[in-house]
């Protein structure tokens, strides 16, 4: 059996878990809500937030859109791995005649399905949103780059806690290191920006000057949630913070190397 079906059959048991009923309503009220407010002409925003287009509107949601995109992948991989080693159950699935490098893939495909198919299928209820409040939806183009970079974070995050969850001897050490990382990459990532803006001799009082965009870019290339931002920025006019080769580079590089030690880590663990 080939990792992409064998990723299949898991998908399957992982979304019609129980959690479930909790991710759905998460991602619908995250994802509809904010792509209603956002489209309504008459919103109220800050100055620097500026909605012209149908794809202004997905871009400036993603601020509040990847909380529950990333918290679910969270939600669904922290047991991945640490509750079948709990129960015994790793052990016995170890032992079947299958390369581990195929079954941690098949994991990885699995679990990221199993958030990948909620948040499509929001996304594109998003559209026919945004379609019914401004009269028009974003090019080809852009609903391409939207979908693939809202998948690759969606992978980052679901290798990420994959590992955690091998890593960890029971669930409740998994889901504190998947939160802990979490927490840092969503909540506290800003801070960490402005003190090292502030200890390179950056000045931190107005948070939009040229200076700290360029510390804040760089920054950004070692977390998930900038790199994706890296990526929704490629269709934007005027907004390049970073050299689009250096963005891609970094896509690839957060692309492969989880993965590869998420395998690497399934290759030596002892159930």
């Amino acid at each position: 059996m080939s990792s992409i079906l064998l990723g299949f059959e898991i998908m399957k048991q992982r979304i019609s878990a129980g959690r479930m009923l909790v991710i759905w309503p998460l991602l619908a009220m995250f994802i509809l809500f904010s792509t209603w407010g956002l489209s309504d002409p008459k919103v109220s925003l800050p100055s620097e937030i500026v909605i012209d287009s149908a794809y202004d509107v997905m871009y400036t949601s993603t601020a509040i859109i990847i909380f529950a995109a990333t918290m679910g992948a969270v939600l669904i991989s922290f047991d991945g791995i640490s509750r079948d080693r709990l129960s015994g159950v790793l052990e016995i699935k170890l032992s079947q005649p299958i390369p581990r490098a195929m079954y941690a893939r098949s994991m990885l495909i699995g679990h990221w399905l199993a958030v990948f198919i909620p948040v499509t299928f929001m996304n594109i209820i998003g559209l026919f949103v945004i379609y019914h409040r401004m009269g028009e939806l974003p090019n080809a183009e852009q609903i391409f780059i939207y979908n693939l970079s809202t998948a690759l974070l969606l992978l980052w995050w679901t290798s990420l806690q994959l590992l955690a969850s091998s890593l960890a001897r029971d669930m409740g050490s998994s889901i504190a290191i998947g939160l802990g990382a979490w927490m840092i990459f969503t909540l506290l990532w800003l801070v960490l920006t402005t003190v090292i803006a502030a200890f390179s001799g950056v000045g931190v009082e107005n948070l939009n000057s040229e200076e700290y965009l360029k510390v804040e870019a760089i920054v950004d290339l070692f977390s998930p949630n900038g790199v994706y931002h890296h990526l929704l920025e490629l269709p934007l006019n005027n907004t390049e913070r970073i050299s689009p080769l250096i963005t891609t580079i970094a896509a690839i590089a957060w692309s492969l190397v989880p993965i590869h030690f998420l395998i690497r880590r399934m290759e030596r663990i002892h159930p």
